[in-house]
C-alpha cells in the first residue's frame, strides 16, 4: 500500500549507514526509514531544548 507521505532521498556514508543500522537494529525498527525518523524526530526535539536552554541562560 504506497503511503501518502512526502518522501526524499538522503545520501550517506558507510559509517554512518551501519550506525543507522545498528540504531534500528538494537531498538528493534522494521525499517531504516521508521529507524531514520526515530533519529531526526530525537535529534529535532534536542536542538529544541538546547535552543530553549540557551534562552534561559541568556
Amino acid at each position: 500500500m504506497p503511503t501518502e507521505k512526502p518522501r526524499y532521498t538522503v545520501i550517506v556514508d558507510q559509517e554512518l549507514l551501519r550506525r543507522i543500522d545498528d540504531f534500528r537494529f538494537e531498538n528493534r525498527y522494521p525499517s531504516r526509514s521508521a529507524a531514520t525518523q526515530e533519529l531526526i524526530r530525537r535529534g529535532l526535539e534536542q536542538l529544541e531544548k538546547e535552543k530553549e536552554e540557551q534562552k534561559h541562560n541568556d
